[in-house]
């Protein structure tokens, strides 16, 4: 079962998990998600490390503070209001802005409403529903609770550890992220189909890094809310864990294309 919640994930430094010499060590990198979807999910099952880009720009169009959940009518966005600072803020300084009660509207929005009727809300509702108890302050905190109980939940024991623990790193983009991957001893950068436009295996050649593409499949399975309607794809892995429950992970792993690795 997931850990308790209102306790922000926890990382573990380069020294806790340092790679054995002439072994293959893969990492991938992704900014935190709050309720993070099964891409990101996958892409930490299959990796021997995953670092947090929490040091990196807040994009306020982006996924960090908000997701997709599945409701009978359709996709229903869930979105944590946050404080506006500089353009230039990084995700680890961002604020949510508890104004309104934003919790307690995405508590009953996911637990009493949405997955109220799925198979497994009885082993995870209340659980999850404890994560709103909290008052967050900072965005990274619920982000890295909310992915920490997900990988709890479907037992994906990978080390997870935030990019601002590692120091600093003058590059930027592939550079920035070949950097990283030589800091903690990684030999492979498994990296999203998302990012075939700016990832440059060149770059990481240099650095005696491979680039791996995820070649991400999303898997269908039964939304017990949507009451036959289309399959909604890309939603918070919670819906595949409300709805499926644990064992739901292997359906991810058995949709992998064969070329994408294990």
């Amino acid at each position: 079962m997931p850990g308790r919640p209102g306790t922000p994930a926890t990382g573990h430094s380069a020294s806790q998990t340092p790679p054995r010499k002439g072994t293959t060590v893969r990492v991938a990198m992704h900014q935190p998600h709050y309720l993070p979807w099964l891409g990101l999910l996958d892409k930490i099952d299959r990796c021997d490390l995953f670092i947090v880009l929490d040091h990196v720009q807040f994009e306020r169009k982006g996924w960090q503070h908000r997701n997709y959940v599945a409701s009978k009518n359709g996709p229903l966005l869930l979105t944590v209001p946050v404080i506006q600072r500089s353009r230039d803020e990084r995700i680890m300084d961002k604020s949510i802005n508890n104004d309104s009660d934003w919790r307690e509207k995405h508590r009953r929005t996911l637990v009493e409403h949405c997955y109220r009727s799925a198979p497994f809300h009885g082993d995870f509702g209340e659980a999850f529903a404890d994560v709103y108890t909290t008052e967050w302050k900072n965005l990274v905190d619920l982000s890295l609770t909310t992915t920490r109980f997900v990988l709890d939940a479907f037992d994906i024991a990978t080390p997870v550890m935030r990019s601002s623990e590692l120091g600093e790193f003058p590059g930027q983009k592939s550079e920035l992220l070949a950097q990283i991957s030589t800091k903690v001893g990684a030999t492979t950068m498994l990296s999203g189909d998302g990012a075939k436009g700016y990832v440059d295996p060149a770059v990481f050649e240099h650095h005696g890094v491979a680039v791996e593409w995820q070649n991400f499949n999303h898997p269908e399975y039964h939304q017990a809310n949507r009451h036959n309607r289309a399959f909604l794809p890309r939603m918070a892995a919670l819906d595949l864990l409300f709805n499926a429950g644990p064992e739901g992970m292997e359906l991810v792993r058995a949709a992998r294309s064969c070329g994408a690795g294990a």
